[in-house]
This record gives C-alpha cells, structure tokens and sequence, in this order.
C-alpha cells in the first residue's frame, strides 16, 4: 500500500504562484508515476501533470509554460509549481500514484492505483 499526504494549496490572486507538495509513504518502491489531478466544481477531474520515476514529464496543455512538476532528492516528494495562477485553475488537486508507467498518459486518472485526500486551491480575480 502506498498513502499519499498533499500539501501546500490555498487562496491566491490571479497571477500568483503556490507550491503544491505530495508526500508518498509505504510501499514507494513500486511506484513509477506520479501525477497530479485537479477537479473543479461541475467538472470532470483532469490530469494536470505527471512524472515518471525516470524523470519524464507531461503537462495538460492549459498548464504548459506555468506549471512544473518535479520529485524531491528522496524520490518520495513531488511538487507540482504552479505559477502565472489563472481563475480557471481553481479546484481541488490530488496526488496520484501507481506502478503502470503508461498511465502518465491517463487524463481522468481511472487506472491510478493510490490516491491523496486533495488539497484546495483558489484563485481570485
């Protein structure tokens, strides 16, 4: 089992930055990708970002250019970066995580094995 701990989301104005933070514990070693989603209100959830145990990376395209995903020296952190902050960037993001490489690719996120609780970010106009 792996539990993952997300951190760092809050209330911004638009054009802001925040740093989301992911914290995996248990059976990390069998994980090779970790992503981030988003769910706003009345929509679907969408993957924002995503990041292979080797290092690769991908991004939703209304995230490009903003936000950077990347893993702490211990491999058991991921950040996400999220700067140039938009409106439409508010929702609630999670950490996911699974063992599948192919599912950094999975943009609704049903194949992830492992799961955060969310944490909120809000952007003001």
């Amino acid at each position: 089992q792996v539990q993952l701990v997300e951190s760092g989301g809050g209330l911004v104005q638009a054009g802001g930055s925040l740093r989301l933070s992911c914290a995996a514990s248990g059976s990390i070693f069998s994980i090779n990708v970790m992503g981030w989603y988003r769910q706003a209100p009345g929509k679907e959830r969408e993957l924002v970002a995503a990041i292979t145990s080797g290092g690769s990376t991908n991004y939703a395209d209304s995230v490009k250019g903003r936000f950077t995903i990347s893993r702490g020296n211990a491999k058991n952190t991921v950040y996400l970066q999220m700067n140039s902050l938009k409106p439409e960037d508010t929702a609630v993001y999670y950490c996911a995580a699974d063992r599948d490489y192919g599912l950094r690719w999975d943009f609704r996120g049903n194949g992830m094995d492992y799961w955060g609780k969310g944490t909120l970010v809000t952007v003001s106009s």
